[in-house]
């Protein structure tokens, strides 16, 4: 795959003047931002948001005719604009700018899978926005099969797809209930001969009541009415680290990891006690999130750094913590009936996940 350095580790720092080696030690050899360079080099997931107005990179009416209403907050009556044009910053060094060309050059004759909750179908819904934009004359198809949506773009022969899987460890039926079953994967059976794959599971493992999609919880040879989610989240993670050490062929496939993204349901986080996304049309300011660190991160981290394979993990829960400006909020498929702090609008944050997803493609 011509479009990713080969090598013991793929690691989310753009060089700005010089490249360096990075230096491995045996047991230190973790897939995600260690920022262990010589020289000059840039973290491209710190920074901050900055206000610029070439941006959108696209307009949902004109560029993204195929895009779903429940991010269209422009479509759902959201009146500000603010919200669109924050640009991404990173401290030391300008993100090249999004070349759908090139990203599609590069993808070209090989299938990019998406896995994971609604957060990956938003991810997976900017990228296709972005790329018609920058080849709106090509012929695209769009096709759903249950659980599966695939993009296509046959002038470059290249797919682009997502699979809705909310916890990527399997949800069975049985005749005594739903059964979420952690150590158990069959639905990584679809993943396999995927030439790129980004995985994605956090936010339904907190569901509870009517919104909860299973009965009981099997680990193992056990089942229980609950657990505590966060164990339950890192042994789910466990199944699917183990299934990337046995299924994936590091010279025919590359694995990437969306960070949590982060809800804005709590607005104590950033200093309005009784406050949350509604009403918001300010990123946080500063490269600091002052609700601190997200638990859900801190164990996914912890488990990608324990995957001999390469696994590259897009470090993106801080910088979307600062955009608490982005959500649909009452703007969503739900309007005030069912406030939407989780999802992002299009354009938004998303978008900028998928910058710094083609910018690990660059040489």
């Amino acid at each position: 795959m011509g479009f990713f350095a080969v090598g013991a580790i793929l690691v989310p720092v753009l060089v700005v003047l010089c490249l360096a080696q990075q230096q491995v030690h045996g047991a230190e050899n973790m897939h995600v931002n260690k920022r262990r360079w010589k020289n000059n080099v840039c973290d491209i997931f710190k920074g901050s948001w900055v206000y610029d107005e070439s941006y959108p990179l696209y307009e949902t009416s004109v560029n993204c005719p195929f895009i779903e209403r429940e991010f269209d907050c422009q479509l759902n009556g959201r009146l500000d604009h603010d919200y669109l044009k924050f640009r991404w910053q990173p401290t030391a060094c300008k993100l090249p700018r999004f070349n759908g060309q090139d990203f599609l050059s590069r993808l070209g004759g090989k299938s990019i899978m998406f896995v994971g909750d609604s957060l990956s179908l938003n991810q997976w819904q900017s990228l296709t926005c972005m790329l018609h934009k920058t080849v709106p004359q090509a012929k695209y198809t769009s096709v759903r099969n249950g659980g599966l949506s695939t993009f296509t773009f046959p002038t470059f022969n290249a797919k682009v797809m997502f699979s809705r899987n909310a916890f990527l460890v399997d949800v069975v039926n049985t005749s005594s209930g739903r059964v979420l079953k952690l150590d158990s994967i069959e639905g990584g059976k679809l993943w396999k001969n995927i030439d790129v794959l980004i995985f994605n599971t956090w936010h339904w493992w907190l569901h509870t009541g009517r919104k909860q999609p299973w009965d009981v919880i099997e680990d193992g040879k056990v089942r229980v009415q609950d657990m505590d989610r966060l164990v339950a989240y890192e042994k789910g993670l466990k199944t699917w680290a183990n299934w990337v050490e046995i299924n994936v062929d590091p010279t025919k496939t590359k694995v990437f990891f969306q960070g949590v993204s982060p809800d804005h349901m709590s607005g104590g986080e950033w200093g309005q006690p009784n406050g949350n996304c509604v009403g918001q049309t300010q990123p946080v300011s500063g490269f600091i999130y002052p609700g601190g660190p997200n638990k859900a991160e801190q164990v996914l981290e912890k488990v990608i750094s324990r995957i001999s394979k390469p696994v590259y993990l897009l470090t993106v829960t801080t910088l979307s913590q600062l955009r608490k400006d982005g959500h649909p909020s009452v703007y969503g498929s739900g309007g005030h009936r069912n406030i939407d702090c989780s999802h992002w609008c299009l354009p938004g944050v998303p978008d900028t996940w998928n910058q710094l997803l083609y910018t690990s493609f660059l040489p």
